[in-house]
């Protein structure tokens, strides 16, 4: 039992700046996190969303004022002001989705990207007619890395001979806004003979997609399945279930099971996965769905190592 369990749940969410329908990461987060529970729990998730970076620590704050608890807190970039606040409020459960607060009352939950990106990555260099494969990644840190080098190592891994081409769209979290920028960066890769790119870039990658719809070319999509975004488009797309880790946190709290610490989700935990439905059902053969089932299966078994850029800030393939 969490030391946490006589306080009364009142869930709460503070989505990062580039707010609740950002196609991607925030609105994994609503679409199946706070919509399910609110369905299933007949309660409402107070949400709140920052419109700039100053209002990320002031949303926080005055939740936790007011006694919700959990509260969680979506993105990186809520680290500074989740750590803040947890230490003004040390009675009330914080849950930041991927990053790492080290408080007593901060529940850190993290995904094995590379494991979901090395399966899509696979994919794509067998969905590839060039044997070109390109990734475009939002903010240039060590998380959008770790997308990256799965990526990478995932394309050489079902064609050792597959040539990557890589491009970070910006330095600061407007990175992930850009769809322009991310446009610009996916016609400069197809007109090098890249087929196919996977996108880690939020909003970003709207304009990837836009791009490889008029090129008539390959996407991938990320966090949330994004394959109904340009359907014939998107091969697929790497699914991180944001949303369920958002549910369970506020679920524990309410059965009195929320504890602090790190959690670590990947593939054994079903919390990546990459995305088959009726939107991409005809790009993805049966051959082709065996073959990444297996690799899902050696990488669970480990069999197959994926290695976790972030584990030493460089890509070893």
């Amino acid at each position: 039992m969490s030391s946490f369990s006589v306080f009364a749940a009142k869930p709460a969410v503070v989505y990062d700046t580039a707010g609740k329908f950002d196609k991607s990461f925030n609105e994994a987060v609503f679409q199946n996190g706070v919509k399910v529970f609110n369905a299933d729990k007949g309660v409402t998730v107070r949400e709140f969303e920052p419109q700039n970076e100053a209002q990320r620590e002031q949303g926080l704050r005055r939740l936790a004022s007011r006694g919700f608890t959990p509260i969680v807190a979506v993105g990186f970039n809520m680290s500074s002001a989740v750590e803040k606040v947890a230490t003004e409020y040390p009675d009330i459960q914080f849950t930041i989705i991927d990053s790492v607060v080290d408080k007593p009352n901060v529940q850190s939950i993290v995904f094995k990207e590379h494991e979901g990106s090395f399966l899509v990555g696979a994919l794509a260099a067998r969905a590839s007619a060039t044997g070109k494969v390109g990734f475009v990644g939002g903010m240039d840190i060590p998380l959008i890395r770790k997308f990256e080098c799965g990526y990478r190592q995932g394309a050489h891994y079902a064609n050792p001979n597959v040539e990557t081409f890589l491009n970070m769209t910006g330095s600061t979290p407007a990175a992930f806004a850009d769809p322009a920028k991310g446009s610009e960066l996916a016609k400069s890769q197809f007109s090098k003979g890249v087929d196919v790119i996977y996108a880690a870039a939020g909003g970003t990658g709207m304009g990837v997609y836009q791009a490889a719809k008029d090129a008539g070319k390959f996407a991938i999509g990320v966090d949330s399945n994004q394959n109904h975004l340009q359907p014939g488009t998107m091969l697929t797309s790497m699914v991180k279930k944001v949303g369920v880790a958002a549910y369970n946190s506020w679920d524990q709290a309410e059965k009195g099971t929320w504890t602090p610490g790190v959690k670590v989700l990947g593939l054994k935990e079903g919390a990546v996965e990459w995305a088959y439905d009726d939107y991409n059902k005809d790009l993805v053969s049966a051959e082709d769905r065996a073959y990444l089932e297996q690799i899902q299966a050696d990488i669970v078994s480990g069999k197959v190592a994926v290695h976790d850029y972030m584990s030493n800030n460089s890509c070893d393939i």
